[in-house]
């Protein structure tokens, strides 16, 4: 009897924590960014984590180390027909994007074929569609990672640094 009434107890409780953990925001909640550039529909789907008064990029977020250029799963683009990419050729689909953050300069940005991964672990840079180079510039304080499309461009904004990416 002693052995149910400790399992009994030991489920209430697990089962309570799955209750409150589920009531929880999360820390850096699912994004969607919708929009058209000229013909093509484009979707970017990622996860939006706040600053909290940390530093980004040089130390959260390293130069010269790959990024999933948000939080949790990997960020994907989607394009409902083939597009140029700063003057590249991408085909229509669905691709996970990365970045690399660098100190002074543009960052190299990646659109991998592969779109569903956890983060940067795992890219296998053999199924990259697609790498170019960005413009970065510094802006007004953003707290939250924010993905806009406007006119022919992607804008990824957080902390004091916009990346521009031009899509044809």
């Amino acid at each position: 009897m002693k052995k149910i009434l400790t399992l009994l107890v030991a489920f209430l409780m697990i089962a309570s924590f799955s209750v409150q953990a589920q009531g929880e925001k999360p820390k850096s909640p699912p994004r969607e960014t919708k929009g058209k550039i000229g013909d093509v529909e484009v979707v970017i789907k990622y996860s939006s984590p706040s600053v909290k008064g940390r530093i980004i990029f040089g130390e959260l977020e390293k130069f010269g180390k790959v990024w999933r250029a948000g939080a949790n799963e990997a960020t994907t683009m989607s394009f409902s027909k083939a597009v140029s990419i700063n003057g590249t050729k991408l085909m229509a689909g669905t691709y996970s994007f990365f970045t690399t953050p660098n100190e002074n300069g543009n960052w190299e940005i990646i659109f991998n074929s592969e779109a569903k991964q956890w983060g940067a672990y795992k890219l296998n840079r053999d199924k990259d569609a697609l790498v170019s180079e960005s413009q970065t510039s510094k802006i007004e304080k953003v707290e939250k990672l924010t993905y806009r499309i406007e006119g022919n461009f992607i804008y990824l904004d957080w902390d004091t640094t916009r990346l521009k990416i031009k899509v044809n």
